[in-house]
């Protein structure tokens, strides 16, 4: 596909997925395109071939090579004319695959599960990592905003898509073939976000009015903050103090010019829209003689994200990148006196709110044998090393991410696409129109790159406790249906993880069982492998009598987590449609589902909530079914 600019181009030019390093996809023909002079002719040459073409009158040129195996690296070159060359060096020819999605696609390998050890063993050369920075326009763009290709190495792969990292490791040690991996995603994104003006439905026109408002009123929120900031001209993280220790953790210090700030809360409606950074927060507490000679708890909240914490200048805890965890330290008798004593907390927000947030009644003074002391209220607050980062809607608005992050990609062939999102649509009366909205980008996708039977490989949205579910519907559960719809299209396939989540917090770090599920269908839908890749799936619902019957797809039977008949996570409706609780067992290949409350069923469902903790249908390799229920609502 001819993707052409503005104006036209004095020399070659080729899109930055180009650039050294990077890695072509395999078995098939590979485009390679660009710009130049107005009628210049271009040759294109890599490994033993050879493609000539000629420059419309923008600039624009493409050629297609023919289908290379895997393999390399090569250099790649690109002529105009007789003198002005491009060659890109370092090119490795194996599986493309384009990691798309939200927060927990963008979710990195130095946040994940085993961080250190991960991070210490991911020296893989031949697995390279292509991030597009978080970018957005009101109509297609030609180019990205910026990207480069890094190979992964203990430097480097810490900030990886980890899902898209433990993913392709999987798979470069079965085949041995190089992976090439584009992390084209934006936390908090919706769907829409992702499509083009027509898929979307929206007219293009409003979106860019839209657009600009959005940029008038992010410019004038962050003036605010700009100014405030001002008031500390040298900005810093850590500060030199005695001991090595960092300044502001010392037990004397001068406050003066600190400002002030209210704990819990973050720190962002406080005046400090968009920043993200470190930051450090000192107050003080007082304690008896004998309170300090027991020893006390120390109740933070939670803190968004990572957080160091000292008392009376020695550190007693540390939390990294678990924003929502509650924080609790243990202060020893020994670092404690009488009367006041200091506490100074360093956080460090990666993005999104930033600061002790929570309930006030989690942030306390607990001594040892005694009554805990709340610690909210006014705290000293002082911005050190922070950035200012928009916040405004652009990763909610309709096309504006696509336009970016996704049409300068279109061409650049692809093994298949690996998608993470949908919690940003997980809400009443949105996630059932996700279905649709689902399969239209699915369609969006193959017609754009041209490939109507690229795979396309999505993650099921894990356990989570949203806040959002009643007894009479979840959202959650309504988009994992949503998603599970999709399957009816061909070259698909759901990784489920209702049982690899974390009901408080919507970032789970075990990244490693998602890319290992996903890699699994991989080698399904897309290698044709014989092996088993998801759970138990349902089938057909049978009334008799009293009971209610599932037939369900498992090539690899049924069984419930830990062993036993006994199956939890089903309830039970009559013709009302008001479901109870209901006792669920394991009978040959089927299983009997059953409620003394509804004498006369008529339907099931399995899982229906956001955090469905208790269902445990696997398979007999512990893979686990998709929630479901026997009748859709309208």
């Amino acid at each position: 596909m001819l993707l052409a600019t503005s104006s036209a181009h004095a020399a070659v030019t080729l899109p930055l997925m180009f650039t050294d390093g990077a890695v072509l996809q395999r078995d098939r023909p590979l485009p390679v395109w660009g710009w130049a002079t107005p009628g210049a002719k271009i040759r294109v040459g890599f490994d033993a071939h050879d493609a000539t073409t000629t420059a419309a009158g923008d600039g624009a040129w493409r050629v297609d090579l023919p289908a290379h195996a895997a393999g390399g690296p090569f250099p790649l070159r690109v002529r105009e004319g007789d003198a002005n060359e491009v060659v890109v060096r370092d090119v490795l020819v194996g599986d493309v695959w384009l990691c798309s999605g939200q927060s927990n696609m963008e979710f990195t390998v130095r946040a994940a599960q085993n961080a250190q050890a991960e991070i210490a063993r991911g020296n893989d050369p031949a697995i390279r990592h292509f991030k597009i920075p978080r970018s957005w326009a009101t109509s297609p763009e030609a180019q990205l905003a910026g990207g480069a290709w890094v190979a992964a190495s203990p430097r480097t792969v810490g900030e990886f898509s980890a899902v898209c990292w433990f993913f392709a490791r999987e798979l470069k040690a079965r085949n041995g073939v190089p992976q090439g991996l584009i992390n084209s995603t934006w936390g908090g994104s919706r769907i829409e976000t992702w499509m083009d003006a027509h898929t979307a439905k929206i007219d293009p026109a409003a979106v860019a009015a839209g657009a600009r408002l959005l940029e008038e009123t992010e410019a004038t929120r962050l003036a605010v903050t700009r100014k405030r900031l001002a008031t500390w001209p040298a900005l810093q993280a850590d500060v030199p103090g005695r001991n090595g220790r960092p300044l502001w953790s010392e037990e004397k210090l001068d406050e003066r010019d600190w400002a002030s700030i209210q704990v819990p809360g973050n720190w962002e409606p406080q005046g400090y829209y968009g920043m993200d950074g470190i930051a450090w927060y000192r107050t003080h507490f007082a304690l008896s003689a004998q309170e300090a000679a027991r020893g006390v708890t120390l109740g933070l909240a939670r803190i968004d994200d990572s957080d160091r914490t000292w008392v009376n200048g020695v550190q007693v805890g540390e939390t990294v990148n678990r924003w929502n965890e509650l924080r609790a330290y243990r202060v020893p008798p020994q670092v404690l006196h009488a009367g006041l004593n200091t506490l100074a907390v360093r956080v460090e927000d990666l993005g999104g709110g930033g600061g002790i947030h929570g309930d006030a009644a989690q942030l306390y003074i607990l001594p040892e044998g005694g009554v805990q002391r709340p610690l909210e209220g006014p705290w000293h607050f002082r911005p050190a090393a922070v950035t200012l980062v928009s916040e405004a809607g652009y990763n909610e608005t309709p096309t504006l991410l696509y336009n970016r992050m996704i049409h300068p990609l279109l061409g650049y062939a692809l093994r298949g696409v690996l998608w993470y999102q949908g919690e940003a649509n997980a809400l009443p009366r949105q996630a059932m129109a996700y279905r649709e909205q689902f399969a239209d980008l699915i369609g969006m996708f193959r017609t754009a790159w041209r490939q109507p039977e690229m795979p396309f490989l999505w993650v099921q949205l894990a356990n989570f406790r949203s806040g959002g579910d009643t007894a009479e519907e979840s959202p959650w559960a309504e988009l994992r249906e949503s998603q599970s719809a999709a399957l009816a299209l061909a070259h698909t396939g759901q990784a489920v993880t209702i049982d690899a989540g974390d009901p408080a917090d919507i970032h789970p770090t075990d990244k490693q069982d998602v890319a290992h599920r996903l890699a699994l269908i991989a080698r399904r839908v897309v290698f044709g492998e014989s092996v088993v890749a998801s759970g138990p799936v349902f089938r057909a619902l049978k009334i008799e009598g009293a009971r209610a019957r599932l037939s369900f797809d498992a090539a690899d039977g049924i069984a419930a987590r830990g062993g036993g008949a006994q199956l939890r996570g089903f309830e039970i409706a009559g013709d009302d449609d008001r479901y109870h609780a209901a006792q669920a067992s394991i009978e040959g290949d089927s299983i009997v589902v059953s409620s003394a409350e509804v004498p006369h069923p008529a339907a099931v469902r399995y899982a229906w909530s956001d955090n469905p903790a208790e269902a445990n249908l696997v398979d007999r390799n512990g893979l686990p079914a998709s929630p479901f229920r026997s009748t859709t609502a309208p």
